[in-house]
């Protein structure tokens, strides 16, 4: 969480004091955010639900996904992009990331076959995939593109907003993204029936009453609605967005021309100029060398952050993908000709550059003075490990 105070802590209060905690035909604070998101987006349709799990979940079912079919995920990446995946019925496949420490579109390309229906371009800790390549190739293969932008939220590529250039986009709006409701998420797409299916898919219930007499049939799903208090508080913290995404992109340009002439390699950026700016990144020559710069900067290592790397997936070595062998894919007829073999050194390239990369966070509310001695201490680790091995 970047920023919280009086104006959420009234923002909520005003839903309690009106006792009108439900969204449907009762408060407006839910649809008031859908309303805003879409147009700070500019997109059509924005979908709320409770988390940004579901929210992939939601967009990769609402584009008809599901047994059959494989959908390539990046090697980095929180679990929930490929979690999402078996959540619908389909196959998740595992492609290498590169130096922008993203898909690598090369991967992609290189990956599609007969049976992938689709891809997850992840922009992951803020930093832009290349969505210009990756939807050419996307238009090439014939394959859908579900951008997982949740933790770019508030992250532009190119002047187009993360999550509104491919057919849908999921955000998570959880503790430690750059605006949060605690927890929650939202699904947004520019098609009317990927729409009607992804409301479906958050909430069933209330679609079989408000959308009836559509061009979508209601179908079952588990329910994810959000709450009229995380609208409140959305609402309180799309206001602060655009100042804490200018307050980091400013402080991670600044870090990156401070420190050009240390030798340090940043991490290369697909968008420099529109990206959200969460995160100075820089890959190092050895693992040793990362190590000991983490250590005497205070920062990460991108390897060493527990389920944001292929390797760390449990479940899918085991191939656990449901709660009963009936319901899982990795059982179904229909996936049987699907890729479904996972070992932990298929992606060595990823975990080279992953072990070797240092991330720096950046903050809203970070000071000039701190930020100064941010860069003196970044210069000065550099210098140290230079001799490293």
């Amino acid at each position: 969480m970047y920023q919280i105070g009086q104006p959420e802590i009234d923002a909520v209060t005003d839903v309690i004091r009106s006792k009108k905690l439900f969204r449907y035909d009762i408060g407006d604070r839910c649809s008031t955010f859908e309303k805003r998101w879409a147009k700070y987006l500019d997109v059509q349709f924005a979908h709320l639900c409770s988390s940004g799990t579901s929210a992939l979940t939601a967009a990769i079912s609402a584009l008809r996904i599901g047994p059959g079919d494989e959908v390539i995920v990046p090697a980095h990446t929180y679990m929930a992009s490929a979690v999402a995946v078996l959540a619908a019925g389909a196959i998740p496949v595992v492609a290498e990331i590169d130096d922008t420490i993203t898909i690598d579109p090369d991967s992609v390309d290189d990956l599609a076959g007969p049976r992938t229906r689709a891809v997850i371009p992840v922009h992951m800790w803020g930093q832009d995939c290349d969505m210009g390549r990756l939807m050419k190739i996307a238009r090439k293969r014939k394959l859908l593109v579900i951008e997982d932008a949740c933790q770019a939220v508030g992250g532009f590529y190119e002047g187009r907003a993360c999550g509104s250039i491919g057919h849908a986009g999921a955000f998570s709006f959880n503790y430690f993204k750059n605006m949060t409701c605690g927890e929650g998420g939202a699904v947004v797409t520019n098609d009317p029936l990927v729409s009607q299916r992804a409301r479906c898919m958050i909430d069933c219930c209330g679609f079989y009453w408000t959308g009836r007499g559509g061009d979508t049939v209601p179908f079952i799903a588990s329910g994810s609605r959000a709450s009229e208090l995380e609208g409140a508080m959305l609402n309180a913290q799309l206001d602060r967005l655009p100042g804490m995404i200018r307050a980091m992109r400013k402080q991670k340009k600044r870090i990156l021309r401070a420190t050009a002439r240390t030798g340090l390699v940043p991490a290369r950026a697909n968008s420099l100029d529109w990206e959200c700016g969460s995160h100075v990144m820089f890959t190092l020559p050895t693992v040793g060398q990362a190590q000991a710069f983490a250590k005497l900067v205070g920062c990460g290592i991108c390897g060493n952050t527990g389920r944001h790397t292929y390797t760390e997936w449990d479940q899918f070595y085991s191939h656990e993908g449901g709660p009963h062998p009936a319901m899982n894919p990795f059982n179904f007829r229909e996936n049987r000709a699907c890729r479904k073999r996972y070992s932990k050194d298929m992606c060595k390239r990823s975990l080279d550059i992953l072990n070797r990369t240092v991330m720096i966070g950046n903050h809203p509310d970070r000071s000039e003075a701190d930020t100064a001695a941010l860069i003196a201490k970044i210069k000065a680790a550099a210098v140290a490990v230079s001799g490293v091995a």
